[in-house]
């Protein structure tokens, strides 16, 4: 064929980029800091089933009704017979000692909708694309998790807070014994938001994060019961305190009597020793420690 009669080749065009009409973006890059503090008030409102579906909220606000219930009518009992102070056995520490059921229910509901969802839905993608980091994402979670336990477990004790200025008692020993409870809170805060979330991070499927968070923190709680009671028959009392350590309740409860010396159990679970109570001390800060750490280092790898 000769050259006169070969087709010429249509010229390489450059790539266009057109203007399909989305608005453009001219405002200020909020950062890291600001997606950080948005996912945390999503995560926290979620807790509560705040700005999702009505049935979201249900367990969450029936829960929160349960452990605020027994603490009004602990006030109106105290307000109708003029109780100088609240009972020994439900002062405000060890009043969510005798809740922690309800904890451990909010813990296994909740800690699923924080962590599973965004893995079985595969948004963290969407999250990383951004500049939020893994760790940015592990602080929010944690930070919101701890946020909703601490409301959950304050709200009562501020509830009796208050009643004990309505029944007149004594101002000074209810303001010390609140900051008592607080601290409590603050404990179980820790620990179960770091149990709970570690657990969750393992699975997409909310029903196998429920029912193991359950079988950790109950099934834990009837083992160390059984072990401490076994060994404080036998008469190794000081032994039988150890046990206390295999159970996140029991081992919150025993440590918040020692650091602030609340003997009103009696015969009940203790610490074994001074050594004890700083071993105890040290593991709840030590677990929340390396549930962090182990939460961080499992969203790296995603």
């Amino acid at each position: 064929m000769s050259e006169a009669t070969t087709p010429a080749l249509p010229e390489p065009r450059a790539d266009v980029i057109h203007d399909i009409g989305y608005r453009h973006y001219d405002g200020p890059r909020l950062g890291r800091s600001y997606a950080t503090r948005s996912l945390f008030t999503l995560s926290l409102r979620g807790s509560f089933g705040l700005g999702r579906s009505v049935k979201s909220k249900i367990l969450p606000m029936a829960l929160l009704a349960v452990i605020c219930l027994p603490a009004l009518i602990i006030v109106a009992v105290s307000v109708y017979t003029k109780l100088s102070k609240y009972p020994e056995t439900a002062s405000y520490p060890h009043y969510l000692s005798i809740m922690q059921f309800v904890i451990a229910v909010f813990v296994a509901a909740q800690a699923p909708v924080a962590l599973s969802r965004d893995l079985r839905f595969m948004t963290l993608p969407l999250y990383f694309s951004r500049p939020l980091t893994s760790r940015d994402y592990v602080q929010a979670k944690f930070g919101a998790m701890a946020s909703a336990i601490f409301v959950l477990t304050g709200l009562p004790m501020l509830i009796m807070w208050i009643g004990s200025m309505l029944a007149s008692m004594d101002f000074g020993y209810n303001l010390e014994h609140f900051a008592y409870g607080l601290v409590a809170a603050a404990f179980y805060s820790l620990l179960y938001a770091g149990i709970g979330l570690v657990i969750s991070s393992v699975t997409p499927r909310r029903g196998f994060g429920v029912a193991a968070i359950i079988a950790v923190l109950l099934i834990s709680e009837a083992i160390a019961g059984i072990i401490y009671a076994v060994l404080h028959v036998h008469g190794h009392a000081s032994g039988a305190g150890w046990a206390l350590v295999i159970s996140p309740s029991s081992l919150v409860a025993t440590t918040v009597d020692w650091l602030f010396g609340l003997s009103s159990r009696g015969d009940g679970p203790h610490v074994p020793s001074d050594l004890g109570g700083f071993v105890f001390l040290a593991e709840i800060l030590v677990i929340a420690a390396a549930s962090f750490w182990l939460l961080v280092r499992r969203y790296r790898k995603i």
